[in-house]
């Protein structure tokens, strides 16, 4: 009877850690005109592929190493770090959101297709019969983070998500910083970050303004979400409004507007 129950330990750890681990597909893959096989594989509906292996077909020459648990990817005109854990990789200085995350399997690491391709200035075609993935070699480059983030938009953007979201996971702060973003895109808002923030056709949008926070030096991971969101990063669909019911002290939002989703403390409506 004792055997019986430690086997059956076993088993139930195996199956909790079986539940626990990602689901993965394999997929076909073809880059630049050339299969690759065992390169890609299906998270949560996503694509994720071998780094080293598309990186190395959309170019060749390129050089892939392994540094500080980070991959490091870099051809004449493009430098990639992608670090297995981290939500982004990073590439000539853009930040490119990954919203599973960068992966670490079987000693490859492992980035969406999209995202490595948008560094390589590549194109993604997925056929969904044969789940299979093409990408085409594109301009093997993308801007630079320098030429492609206006300083202006960095430092507002920043500085709202920074006061707003202090304590958030990232991407709480990215959802704060979408909705700024979706003011900006929106008739009914200025079509500037500044504007936005400092908008009073309604009275104070944000508490930041009023208190004075909003002019308070921004953490990295403020700075790292704004140049996310600029990015195209989107966790927040189309929503315009915010708050943290926890203390806020006005629930005309909660009242009036559809609820989207909830992140860290804040809820978010549209």
């Amino acid at each position: 009877m004792k055997k019986f129950s430690t086997v059956m330990a076993v088993m139930l750890v195996l199956l909790i850690f079986a539940a626990m681990a990602p689901p993965a597909a394999a997929l076909s893959l073809s880059v630049g005109g050339e299969r690759v096989s065992g390169a890609a594989v299906l998270y949560n509906s996503t694509t994720y592929v071998q780094i080293r292996a598309v990186s190395e077909k959309l170019y060749p020459g390129a050089k892939v190493s392994w540094e500080n648990r980070t991959a490091i990817v870099k051809t004449p005109s493009l430098t990639i770090t992608a670090k297995p854990g981290d939500y982004y990789i990073q590439a000539n200085g853009r930040m490119l959101y990954a919203d599973d995350g960068i992966k670490l399997v079987n000693g490859s690491v492992l980035v969406p297709v999209r995202v490595l391709a948008k560094a390589f200035g590549a194109e993604v075609y997925w056929d969904a019969n044969s789940k299979s993935v093409t990408v085409t070699r594109g301009s093997g480059t993308i801007t630079s983070g320098d030429k492609y983030y206006d300083s202006d938009s960095v430092y507002w953007l920043s500085r709202i998500i920074n006061a707003e979201s202090a304590g958030e996971p990232l991407k709480g702060k990215i959802a704060v910083g979408n909705v700024i973003l979706n003011r900006v895109a929106s008739k009914e808002y200025p079509n500037t970050i500044y504007g936005v923030i400092f908008d009073r056709k309604w009275g104070v949008q944000f508490q930041p303004v009023a208190n004075g926070t909003i002019y308070n030096t921004p953490t990295a991971e403020s700075v790292l979400a704004a140049k996310l969101c600029l990015d195209g990063a989107s966790v927040a669909g189309e929503s315009l409004f915010f708050l943290n019911p926890a203390i806020s002290t006005n629930f005309w939002i909660m009242e009036t507007r559809k609820f989207y989703t909830k992140i860290g403390n804040h809820h978010f409506y549209l």
